[in-house]
C-alpha cells in the first residue's frame, strides 16, 4: 500500500468550478504523473472552503499552504516547486487585505478564526463523492447508534435538549416538530421525512454548499429523523439550478444504498428508510413547506391553508417532517457530541451556529459559519474584511426578501433569532448582503418587492395585488413623484399584507419596506420632499454637473456622451444640458479629472 505524503485539496464547489477548478485536478494529476509522484501525492476534490471570491482554491497538506486564485498555468509551478522541491510558492499564497501572502494555518486566518464549523465541518476536508471519506470522519456513526441503541422518543428528546432550531427561516424547535410528527396518526402508517433544499433567496448559497461538500451529512440526518418519527421514505426537494449538488446527491444516495445505509434493515435493526430526489423548477414560493409538498406531489406549487400543519397532514396527506439542509447538517454532530456540546455554543435561546452567505459590498465574499450571538460587526469587519474602496458601511440585509435591513448604528447587534426579530429583521435561511453609502434604501426595498411580485404564486389577493400596489408607490417615490401621504399609505398597506397573506412569503414580503422605513425614513423623506436621492442611485432624481474649475476641456466626456448633451470647446470648461442628459453616467466614467459629479 502506497504511503501518501501530500494531499492537494482542490475546491470543486460551484464558485470555484465556475472558474474551471475541475481542470486543475486533471492538470495536477498529469504533472504528478510526469514527475513520478502520482503514487505518493493524492489530489482530492472537495467542497467549499468558504473563500468564494478567491477561487479557484488549492490547499496542500501537510504544510497547510492555502493557494488562492490559482490558474491553470500555475499548476506546473506548484508541482515542480512545492511538491518536488518543497518550496512554497509564496506569490500564490492567500493574502489578507493588501499584505504579502504568508504561510498561515487556515484556521488562523482572519476569515476563519472567528468561525466555528458544525454544519460545514466536512466541507473542504473530504471528497463529497466518496462515502469512505465521510465514514472516515465519523459518518453514519450517529445513525448506527440511533437505530441500534436508542428508542425513537429518546432521539427526539435528545434533539429537544440540544435546542436546535430550524435554520430555514422561522427558527421553530426541530425537536418539537419531530415530536408532533411522531405523535401524529397516519391512516396507513406511512410518514415522510423531507428536506427543503429549495434555496431561493437572492444571494443565498448556504444549502447548496453543504449539499456539494457534504451530502451524506444530510442523508444520514434524514434517516435519523425517519427513525425518530416512524417514516420509511424521505424526499430531498432540490433546485434544478444546482446541477453539482444534484449530481453529488445522486452519487451519495447510490453509495449509501450499496453500503446498506439506506434501504431495508439498516444496521440489522429492522428499520428501513429510503431517500428520493425531486427537482424544483426555481419557484421561490416552493420554499414554503406546503407549496413544496404540493410540488413533490406533482401539483402546482401553491401553499395550503394551515392548520392542519404538515406534521399532522403533509405530503400525500400523511404526517411529514420537513427541515432544511442546514438544520439536518447539525443532527449527526449533536448525536455524536451530545446536546450539551451544542448548547455550549451560541446563546441560551439560539444555541449552536449559523451559516451565512456573505455578499454585497464586502471584501471577503463567501460562506461563513459563526456561533449564534456573534456581533454583526465581527462578521463584517473581521471575517468579511470590511467594506472595500474606503466606503462606509450603511446597512446589512438579512433573510432575503423576507428579512429586513440592519442600519450602521446597530452593527453590534448579536446575530441570533430573537435579536434580529426585535428590530424588524429575521435570520432567514442565512443570506447576508452588505451595503455601503452608495446604496439607496428605497431602491433596495423596491428591488426585493420586484422579486416578490415575480415569485408570488398569485393564490391570495393580499400578496398578488397588495405587493404590486406597494411597488407602485415605491416606484413613484424613486421617480420624485411621491408625497408624504404615500409614506402613511405604504405602512398601512404593509400591515394589511402581513395580516392577510396566506403563506410566509406574502406575510413577510413587507419586511424590507417596513425596516427601511423605520431605520432610513430620512432617505424616504429626501426623495419625497427634496426630490433627491442621497445615495445618487435613482436616475430620475439625479443631476450631472461639470465643475468648471476642474474641467480641462479635453472633450472626452462630450465625445462619449450617447445623447449629445455635453458641449464645449477644446481646453475650455464643458457644460451638460439637463434636458438632453439621459443620466447614463458615461461622462463621469470617462472623466480623468474628477470634474463631473452627480447629486
Amino acid at each position: 500500500m502506497a504511503i501518501i505524503r501530500s494531499h492537494i485539496m482542490v475546491c470543486t464547489g460551484t464558485g470555484c468550478s465556475a472558474s474551471h477548478s475541475p481542470k486543475l485536478i486533471d492538470l495536477f494529476n498529469k504533472e504528478l504523473a510526469e514527475a513520478g509522484m502520482d503514487q505518493e501525492v493524492r489530489v482530492v476534490r472537495t467542497g467549499c472552503f468558504g473563500l468564494c471570491a478567491m477561487g479557484p482554491i488549492v490547499l496542500i497538506y501537510p504544510e497547510g499552504a492555502l493557494y488562492t486564485n490559482v490558474k491553470e498555468e500555475d499548476v506546473k509551478e506548484i508541482v515542480s516547486e512545492h511538491i518536488v522541491k518543497g518550496r512554497i510558492v509564496e506569490r500564490l499564497l492567500h493574502k489578507e487585505s493588501d499584505e504579502k501572502g504568508v504561510l498561515t494555518s487556515l484556521t488562523e486566518t482572519e476569515f476563519y478564526k472567528h468561525q466555528k464549523r458544525i454544519a460545514l465541518r466536512n466541507c473542504g476536508i473530504i471528497n463529497p463523492e466518496n462515502i469512505d471519506e465521510y465514514i472516515g470522519v465519523g459518518g453514519y456513526e450517529a445513525l448506527g447508534k440511533v437505530v441500534t441503541e436508542m428508542k425513537p422518543q429518546e432521539v427526539i428528546d435528545l434533539i429537544k435538549a440540544s435546542g436546535l432550531r430550524g435554520r430555514g427561516g422561522a427558527g421553530f424547535s426541530t425537536g418539537q416538530k419531530w415530536q408532533f410528527t411522531h405523535d401524529a396518526v397516519s391512516p396507513d402508517g406511512q410518514k415522510f421525512a423531507c428536506c427543503n433544499a429549495d434555496e431561493g433567496d437572492p444571494g443565498a448559497f448556504m444549502d447548496r454548499s453543504v449539499l456539494e461538500g457534504d451530502p451524506h451529512s444530510v442523508i444520514e440526518a434524514m434517516a435519523i429523523a425517519g427513525y425518530a418519527i416512524g417514516a420509511s421514505q424521505g424526499y430531498i426537494y432540490v433546485r434544478a439550478e444546482y446541477p453539482i449538488a444534484v449530481k453529488r446527491l445522486e452519487i451519495a444516495i447510490q453509495q449509501a444504498k450499496e453500503y446498506g445505509l439506506l434501504g431495508e434493515n439498516i444496521f440489522g435493526s429492522g428499520f428501513s428508510f429510503d431517500v428520493g430526489l425531486r427537482l424544483g423548477a426555481g419557484a421561490f414560493v416552493c420554499g414554503e413547506e406546503t407549496a413544496l409538498m404540493h410540488s413533490i406531489e406533482g401539483c402546482r406549487g401553491e401553499p395550503k391553508i394551515r392548520p392542519p400543519y404538515p406534521a399532522v397532514k403533509g405530503l400525500f396527506d400523511r404526517p411529514t417532517v420537513l427541515n432544511n439542509v442546514e438544520t439536518y447538517a447539525n443532527v449527526a454532530w449533536i448525536i455524536n457530541n451530545g446536546p450539551e456540546a451544542f448548547r455550549a455554543m451560541g446563546t441560551e435561546k439560539s444555541p449552536g451556529t449559523k451559516v451565512f452567505a456573505l455578499g454585497g459590498k464586502i471584501t471577503n465574499t463567501g460562506l461563513v459559519e459563526i456561533p449564534m450571538g456573534t456581533p454583526l460587526r465581527t462578521i463584517i469587519e473581521n471575517i468579511g474584511g470590511g467594506v472595500p474602496n474606503g466606503k462606509k458601511f450603511k446597512a446589512a440585509q438579512t433573510g432575503g426578501p423576507s428579512g429586513g435591513c440592519i442600519p450602521a448604528h446597530l452593527i453590534d447587534i448579536p446575530m441570533d433569532f430573537d435579536s434580529l426579530g426585535a428590530i424588524g429583521s429575521m435570520m432567514g435561511s442565512g443570506g447576508l448582503i452588505v451595503m455601503d453609502e452608495d446604496t439607496c434604501m428605497v431602491d433596495i426595498a423596491k428591488f426585493f418587492l420586484e422579486f416578490i411580485i415575480d415569485e408570488s404564486c398569485g393564490k391570495c389577493t393580499a400578496c398578488r395585488i397588495g405587493t404590486k400596489r406597494l411597488h407602485e408607490m415605491l416606484d413613484k417615490i424613486t421617480k420624485g413623484q411621491g408625497t408624504l401621504e404615500d409614506l402613511d399609505k405604504i405602512e398601512e398597506l404593509c400591515q394589511y399584507i402581513k395580516a392577510n397573506a396566506l403563506c410566509g412569503l406574502g406575510q413577510t414580503a413587507p419586511n424590507p419596506v417596513l425596516s427601511t422605513l423605520t431605520h432610513f425614513r430620512d432617505e424616504y423623506v429626501a426623495h419625497v420632499v427634496d426630490k433627491r436621492c442621497p445615495a445618487g442611485v435613482c436616475k430620475e432624481l439625479l443631476t450631472y454637473t461639470i465643475d468648471p474649475d476642474k474641467c480641462k476641456g479635453c472633450t472626452l466626456c462630450a465625445r462619449n456622451c450617447p445623447a449629445g448633451a455635453i458641449t464645449g470647446k477644446v481646453k475650455e470648461a464643458h457644460v451638460i444640458d439637463p434636458d438632453k442628459c439621459i443620466k447614463c453616467g458615461v461622462c463621469m466614467t470617462n472623466c480623468k479629472f474628477d470634474a463631473i459629479s452627480k447629486k
